[in-house]
C-alpha cells in the first residue's frame, strides 16, 4: 500500500476538512477525494463520514487512522535516522507565519538557510494567528513565526524578536518635515488601519492605550487586510498608518515613504516562534530553528 494515500487520509481525519488537507500536502481537493475513495475501496469499508462542513472518520476509519499514523511516522523515522547518520539534511520543511514576518522575515532567512542545507525543499502557509496554531497542532507544519499566541495545550510560544512600529507618512505630507508628532494628533489625520484580529492591529491598540489615547480615536478611512496593502495605501497618499518596520524599510530607505519618531514613544511589537510540545523536530527542522535563532539574536 502506498503510504503517501495513508498520509494524505491521515491529514484529512486530522483536519476534518478534505480542503484544508489538500492544502496541508499540496495536492488538489479532487486528488485528495480519490485517494480516500481508494483506500475504501481497498478496505472494501467507509472510512470517513461527511457531516456538514466536518469530515469525521468511521469506526473502521478510527482504526485505519491509528494503523496509517504509526507506518507514516515510522517511515519518516527511518528517513531522519538516515540523514542523521551519514550528516546530511534534506527534505521537506513546513513552516507557518504570520502575514508579516512570513512575508517580510522569514523569505531572507529561508534565503540563507538554503545556501547552507540547499537540499531542504520549503513549503510556507501564511495566514492568522489562530489558522497557524491550528495548522501547527494538526501537523500540517512544524515551526511557526506570528505576531501573537494562541491558548492551546499542544503548543509552546517563544519570544524570539521585537519589532518596532512606524508612524509612516508619504513625502508630500506636512508630517514628513516634522522631527516628532504628539500622540493627540493622531486624531486628526485620515488613518489606515489593519483588520479586526491583526496581530499589528492588536500591537498598536495596546501600546496607544498604554499612553491613554484609545484607538478608537483614529479618524480611520480604510481598514485592509494586509500590511502591504497598507503600504500601497500610504504611498497613493490615502492616508497614514503605523505600520511594522520590516514592512517599510526598503521604502523609508528609498525615500518613498517617510517614518516620523511619536513623541516620548516607542512601538514595538513582538514576534512569537511556536512549536508542538513534546514532538521532535525533523532535522531540517531542528537546523532552521538553530538557524532563526543565531540570524534573530545577532
Amino acid at each position: 500500500m502506498d503510504i503517501k494515500r495513508l498520509e494524505v487520509f491521515c491529514k484529512v481525519v486530522e483536519l476534518k476538512s478534505f480542503t484544508r488537507a489538500a492544502e496541508a500536502v499540496f495536492l488538489a481537493q479532487p486528488t485528495v477525494s480519490e485517494i480516500v475513495r481508494q483506500l475504501e475501496e481497498t478496505f472494501g469499508e467507509k472510512l470517513l463520514d461527511r457531516l456538514g462542513r466536518e469530515v469525521l472518520p468511521t469506526p473502521v476509519g478510527a482504526v485505519v487512522y491509528r494503523y496509517a499514523l504509526g507506518i507514516v511516522g515510522m517511515q519518516k523515522e527511518a528517513f531522519e535516522a538516515v540523514a542523521s547518520f551519514v550528516g546530511t539534511v534534506s527534505g521537506t520543511l513546513r513552516l507557518g507565519a504570520g502575514t508579516v514576518p512570513g512575508t517580510y522575515l522569514l523569505p531572507r532567512l529561508l534565503e540563507s538557510f538554503r545556501a547552507l542545507y540547499p537540499s531542504v525543499r520549503f513549503g510556507l502557509k501564511i495566514a492568522g494567528t489562530a489558522r497557524v496554531a491550528e495548522e501547527l497542532a494538526a501537523g500540517g507544519t512544524e515551526l511557526a513565526v506570528t505576531g501573537g499566541v494562541c491558548n492551546s495545550p499542544q503548543l509552546e510560544w517563544e519570544q524570539i524578536f521585537v519589532d518596532e512600529l512606524v508612524l509612516t507618512v508619504f513625502p508630500q505630507h506636512p508630517w514628513a518635515r516634522r522631527e516628532s508628532v504628539s500622540v493627540e494628533e493622531l486624531s486628526g489625520e485620515p488613518f489606515l488601519l489593519r483588520e479586526e484580529g491583526s496581530g499589528t492591529r492588536t500591537a498598536l491598540a495596546e501600546a496607544l492605550g498604554e499612553r491613554g489615547f484609545a484607538a478608537s480615536r483614529l479618524q480611520v478611512v480604510a481598514e485592509m487586510d494586509s500590511s502591504e496593502a497598507i503600504r500601497q495605501g500610504i504611498r497613493a497618499r490615502l492616508g497614514i498608518s503605523i505600520l511594522s518596520s520590516l514592512v517599510v524599510a526598503e521604502d523609508l530607505a528609498a525615500g518613498l515613504l517617510v517614518g516620523v519618531p511619536l513623541q516620548g514613544v516607542q512601538l514595538q511589537r513582538p514576534l512569537f516562534l511556536a512549536r508542538r510540545r513534546n514532538r521532535k523536530l525533523s532535522p531540517a527542522a531542528a537546523s532552521f530553528l538553530d538557524h532563526l535563532r543565531a540570524s534573530l539574536s545577532g
